[in-house]
Formats: structure tokens, sequence, C-alpha cells
């Protein structure tokens, strides 16, 4: 078993590592990429294809201290308004690049807060959606909602849209931890969200929490799960709070004296982990859970569970194409990222072109790296057979990569000619053993603590 003072060691407690929703990571996309390319990969995916789509609604009628997301706050509908028409215009242009016959495999509203989007809005936005790429037959369309701002009209217009799985953010249910982080919310109004959303028919729910806030103990996180757990959600990401106020400038505004030390962080996570499992959740990756008959769990048992900007996912699609700004779209030939500030996207959108400011070309042995931390970060393993077949790499060149990355974890993985692999006591590791794969030059400034 690996001790806390073994983790010390090898530098879990003091790491800042990337969360690896893609590779290479966001801080070395560039400017080689720009919206002709963009266009032309669009014009790329084959006819018939299914795709995903992600949807960012940047507005918030708060703005949360603890958040880090390209957000916005606003009092009154007038620029959601305005971004609303963007968003059609931006559809319409897709719309017009897209092979003939593509559907939607996933759709994901997210923010911000879609859900401050008034009924009509969310029609016209659906209705923008389904003449770009109408569902495919299984399609799952899920929506962030925020409990304390959605209400019955708004719900009945997101159902009539299609949405089948709702996701709702709890962080956590203690008030003083809630006041700290500028995100004041009941279990009492966060039940009521979730019995609305159940009796219009959507039978899915995602809740994400929050370890690693102020104020934070063993005993706090015991009772906010026990909450969660009450709503009896289908999904449950159990996220590590990234305190990087010198990035986002609201975080300052939390106490840092009152966070709890990365030590701590690991005891939070230990706590809610171990609740989860006793409730007959499946351990998902490194931080969800699921139960046995939603997506991720199946997923998990087939060996299809993937990673993506959202997390973990059971979406096999290639295409990922995001609107709205900062939004990132994914090919099997790279990365591309729309203007992160609303007015330069608009701008761009107004001038009938994509917005596209940043991105990243595959190329090298990128594809490869990817689908090997990829791997670790699903399944906790690199089955080197598959990586041989799937991109060519000799046996021993494999063997070599590999054994490198065991000898910087001595005694702690198992690496032999099947592959690689992570035990359950070396997991919480498991984000430095995939920065162990990482070809590109890392600086720790942009990311979050390894646990």
């Amino acid at each position: 078993m690996v001790t806390k003072a073994q983790l010390g060691k090898l530098g879990l407690f003091d790491a800042k590592v990337p969360r690896y929703t893609s590779y290479p990571t966001a801080p070395h996309f560039s400017r080689d990429v720009g919206p002709d390319q963009f266009t032309r990969w669009i014009s790329e995916i084959p006819q018939g294809a299914k795709i995903s789509l992600y949807v960012h609604v940047p507005f918030c009628r708060r703005l949360c201290w603890f958040c880090a997301c390209r957000t916005q706050g606003t009092q009154t509908d007038k620029p959601v308004v305005a971004y609303l028409e963007t968003l059609k215009a931006e559809l319409a242009m897709l719309g017009r690049h897209l092979p003939e016959g593509v559907h939607l495999s996933r759709l994901h509203w997210g923010g911000g807060t879609p859900t401050l989007l008034a009924p009509d809005m969310m029609t016209e936005l659906a209705d923008a959606i389904k003449q770009v790429a109408p569902f495919a037959g299984d399609t799952e369309f899920s929506v962030e909602i925020d409990p304390n701002e959605i209400d019955g009209p708004r719900l009945d217009a997101l159902a009539a849209a299609g949405m089948n799985r709702a996701s709702i953010g709890v962080q956590d249910f203690d008030e003083e931890i809630q006041q700290s982080i500028g995100r004041l919310q009941s279990y009492d109004i966060t039940r009521q969200a979730v019995d609305e959303i159940r009796a219009r028919g959507v039978g899915s729910l995602n809740a994400d929490i929050l370890y690693g806030l102020p104020h934070q103990t063993k005993a706090r996180i015991t009772e906010s799960v026990q909450k969660l757990l009450s709503l009896n959600p289908d999904r449950v990401a159990l996220y590590g709070y990234a305190h990087v106020p010198w990035m986002a400038k609201r975080q300052q505004m939390i106490p840092s004296d009152a966070l709890p030390t990365p030590q701590e962080r690991l005891e939070l996570f230990e706590t809610a982990r171990r609740l989860f499992l006793w409730d007959n959740y499946a351990e998902i990756g490194i931080d969800h859970f699921a139960t046995h008959e939603d997506g991720l769990g199946i997923a998990q048992k087939t060996g299809q569970l993937r990673r993506n900007f959202q997390g973990y996912t059971d979406d096999t699609a290639e295409v990922l194409i995001g609107v709205g700004a900062s939004s990132i779209s994914r090919f099997p030939q790279g990365y591309a990222q729309n203007a992160p500030a609303t007015g330069a996207h608009t701008a761009a959108i107004r001038d009938g072109r994509f917005s596209i400011a940043r991105g990243h070309v595959f190329s090298g042995d990128d594809k490869m790296r990817s689908r090997m931390i990829e791997a670790l970060m699903c399944d906790f393993r690199i089955d080197a057979a598959e990586i041989r077949n799937s991109f060519g790499i000799e046996k021993p060149a494999l063997a070599a990569m590999l054994a490198k990355v065991g000898a910087e974890f001595p005694g702690l993985l198992h690496v032999d000619t099947d592959g690689l692999f992570i035990p359950p006591e070396a997991r919480p590791l498991t984000r430095m053993i995939a920065r162990s794969l990482d070809a590109y030059e890392m600086s720790e400034a942009g990311h979050s603590s390894a646990i």
C-alpha cells in the first residue's frame, strides 16, 4: 500500500499538472489554426457522420467566486438576446459548411448559465441547432442547470426541445462554505429543481461536487455527499477545487488561509469517494462516479470510456464542434478554439467568418501520446498491443517509452510486455503519470493541484 509519506516523496502534494481533457493541453494551442483551417476540417467530416455539439452561454446573473470558467455577469437580458443572435448566425454558417446527412450524437449546453435564457430563447436556439444537424435516434441532449436560475416554463421549454440529461452544480451544501465561495444554494432549492426536472420525464441527472474548498472538513463533506446521494444522481463529478487567483481574479475573494492543505485535500477526496462506493456507485476514472446502468458505467465495462473537455464521456463521435465564445472544437486533424472574449467572437461572426483564434494541428506522435494518456486517465492501463496496432510504433520503442514511465515511479507501476498498469493504491498519481508521457514543455502556472 502506498503511504502518504511515499506520495509526498513523489511530489503529489506539491505538483500542479493538467487535467488532460485534451492532448496537447490548451496552453500549447497556437495561432497556427484559424478560420480557414477550421472551415476545411468541417468540410472533411464524412457525409452522414455523427458529431457532437457544445454550445457555450457565458452569462451569469451572479459570478461565483470559485469558478474559473469564461463567464461574465449580467442583470439584464439585453446582452443575452444579442448573444443569441450571434449563436444563430454562427450555427447557420456552420450549417453551410457541414456535409450532407450529419446528425448529432451529443448536444451539450454549458456556461456560464444557459438556464438564464428565457423559454422562447431556449426554443429558438434548439430550433436553430436542429436546422443545422438534426438529432440521431439516440442523441443525448444535456444542459447545465443552476437551481437558482430555473423555473417551470424554462424546464418545459428544455423538455420540449428534447433535453434528456440535466446537470446541476452542487459544490457543497454547507452554508459557511457556500458563503466563502460566493455560491448560495440551499439543499431545498436543489431538491426542488431535481424534482421538477424529473417530473418532466428527464431520465438522467448529473451532479458536480467539489473537494478542497475553504472550511471544508471530513465531517462537512460527509454531510454534503449524503445530501447529494439523497437526490439519487445517475452520475457525479467529484472535482478538486482549483485555486488559481492569478488567473481567475474573482478567486481573490476566497480566503486562502481557510483552504485545506494538500494532505487534507486527499483525505477529503477519499472520504467522499468511500461514500459513493458504499452507495454502490461505480468509480469512473480519477474523479467520476456513476450508477452501473448509466452510460459512463456501461462505457467503462465495455472499454469505450473517453475523455473530453467536459471530463469523462461515453461519446464515441470523432468530431466535437464548439459554438459560442471560447468554445473548443476537436477534429481528427486537431483542435480549434473560438475567440475567448464575447465581443471579439461576435465581431467575427458579424463579419461572416468563424472566430477561431488558436488551436493545434496534430503532428508527430501527438495522436499516439493522446491515446496513451486517455487510456491511463480512463482505464489506468496502456494496452501495448492496441498502441502498436493503432499507431505502428515498433515494439522495442514502445517498451522503452513505458519503461521510462515506470522508472519515474519505482515499484508502483506494473510494466511488462502487455503494457502498463496503475494499481489502485497508486491511482492518486494518475495525472502525474500521464504527465510523464507529455512531450510538450510544461509550466505549472496554469494548472491545478495534482490532488
